[in-house]
């Protein structure tokens, strides 16, 4: 019998596994946030048919999170005759090679560059334009920036350094990175992006994952909560009064979506909130008019690797369901977006002007602090 070949991520850059097509094995919405070069998405049950649809006249690399799925695949591919391979240590070990070898003064000189001329204008300027529209900053404010490890805390982090250097009007910033249970490998990722891209990252540490690891019903919204309180307490205890978070413009309109289609509600993700449990502390979003497109290709001109989702409910890769289904309902609206985009290129403006535009003339009815009102309220009045 043979044994199946394991490839470590320093091996893999040889000229001689060019040939390899590689196979990425995760769930569709991590590789959609970012993957090594040329790999293909394929589901597993794809891949488990007796009719699959690989070539048995080529040679595969499979990857998963950390290479124990892609391992396990493998060997029953390789047992049916197929020519395949197995990234030791999977994507995880991947990007810690990638960071590893990185020249770190001179690429951050490329990357801060990047940001000021070819990325001005598709990101620094709505970064800018977001900031004064919604008053976002203030003199004095002293902002904790809520740094995840994923690109689009990472891209805001560096955002923020470069509006630094502009400095129209005093006020300070923390980067603030929770680490709520991270393996090894995520931690290491976050910290040496940090250091590559010079963004001196406060951590703290909290137990959220095992917290929420035993909750069967919604356990991701119950995740997002405590981060965000933790993260408002850690904050205030820094002398904050401000917290910015990374979503950008294409959450903005998928949220839209989402509440309308599986809640039943017509709602926005605000550029800036109170808080409600934290008096004297706000909420904002700086990345609010920055299309996750340009992200991504700042990150890829760049040649940056970042985690995407870090929890335990994916360590296992056990979201790459093997009937090629996804939990995702967001990558299912993001799936919608792009296909109504096909036939109407202005569907996603749309979206987002449709949250400024409603007109109270022609609505069922609307909620005010929690409150109903029917239309019928307001039906008689001049």
């Amino acid at each position: 019998m043979t044994n199946l070949r394991e490839i470590s991520p320093e091996e893999w850059e040889k000229e001689e596994y060019k040939n390899y097509i590689p196979i990425d094995l995760r769930d569709e919405a991590e590789y959609q946030l970012g993957h090594i070069d040329n790999a293909k998405w394929i589901a597993i049950s794809d891949l488990l048919r007796d009719d699959t649809i690989l070539d048995p006249s080529k040679a595969y690399l499979l990857y998963c999170k950390y290479g124990t799925i892609s391992r396990e695949l493998g060997e029953r591919l390789l047992e049916k005759g197929h020519r395949v391979a197995n990234l030791s240590g999977g994507y995880g070990q991947y990007i810690l090679m990638k960071i590893k070898y990185a020249s770190e003064e001179e690429r951050r000189e490329e990357i801060e560059k990047s940001l000021r001329k070819i990325f001005k204008k598709s990101i620094f300027t709505p970064f800018a334009k977001a900031i004064n529209d919604f008053e976002l900053i203030q003199e004095g404010d002293n902002l904790c920036l809520c740094i995840s490890g994923g690109k689009d805390s990472m891209i805001m982090a560096k955002l923020f350094q470069e509006l630094k250097r502009h400095n129209k009007f005093p006020f300070t910033i923390q980067f603030l990175c929770m680490d709520p249970g991270y393996n090894e490998y995520n931690r290491k990722i976050i910290e040496g992006n940090a250091k590559l891209l010079g963004i001196p990252l406060h951590f703290f540490e909290s137990d959220i994952f095992e917290s929420v690891f035993e909750i069967e019903s919604s356990p991701c919204y119950v995740c997002a909560r405590m981060r965000r309180g933790h993260l408002y307490s850690k904050a205030k205890e820094l002398g904050c009064n401000k917290i910015a978070l990374g979503h950008h413009f294409d959450d903005v309109i998928e949220t839209v979506l989402m509440g309308m289609l599986y809640s039943g509600q017509f709602q926005a993700m605000m550029p800036k909130l109170h808080s409600t449990n934290f008096p004297g502390m706000e909420l904002i979003r700086p990345l609010y008019y920055v299309r996750e497109d340009d992200i991504k290709h700042w990150r890829d001109y760049n040649k940056l690797n970042f985690i995407q989702c870090a929890c335990k409910f994916t360590e296992t890769c056990s979201t790459c369901h093997t009937d090629g289904t996804t939990s995702s309902k967001r990558l299912e609206t993001k799936k919608l977006i792009a296909e109504l985009k096909k036939t109407n290129p202005f569907i996603e403006k749309n979206i987002f002007r449709s949250t400024e535009n409603v007109s109270k003339q022609t609505i069922l009815g609307l909620k005010d602090k929690g409150v109903k009102h029917s239309f019928l309220e307001w039906y008689n009045e001049e």
